[in-house]
């Protein structure tokens, strides 16, 4: 099922608003934060050039939010090292994506920014 029309505008604006925030602008050449959307699902991605060949770039998912639309509910997710997903545990399901934000930003386990 797909994220309603208006949730997903105001995703893709938190996350923009929230990657602005997060990068400086002397080091977005380097980095790049972004986001994809499948289904209801969205997936906040780290991009940085291939330390061998700098003209392409790799990418590392760090964190996924799924939309509940039965609880209007998103939990957050982590990535392990075999890319699989997992509930994180320290943040309950919230109504709100910016209690999901400040958790991921603050990011007292060091499983989203390593």
């Amino acid at each position: 099922m797909a994220l309603p029309v208006l949730t997903r505008q105001l995703v893709d604006r938190k996350l923009v608003a929230f990657y602005e925030r997060r990068l400086p602008p002397h080091v977005r050449g380097e980095i790049q934060l972004l986001h994809t959307v499948r289904g209801n699902t969205v997936t906040m991605i780290e991009a940085r050039p291939y330390f061998r060949n700098p003209s392409e770039w790799t990418q590392s998912r760090m964190a996924q939010f799924r939309y509940d639309s039965e609880t209007r509910k998103w939990p957050l997710h982590y990535a392990d090292r075999n890319h699989k997903w997992h509930v994180y545990p320290d943040i309950d399901p919230s109504t709100q994506f910016d209690d999901l934000l400040r958790e991921v930003d603050r990011d007292p386990t060091g499983i989203f920014w390593g």
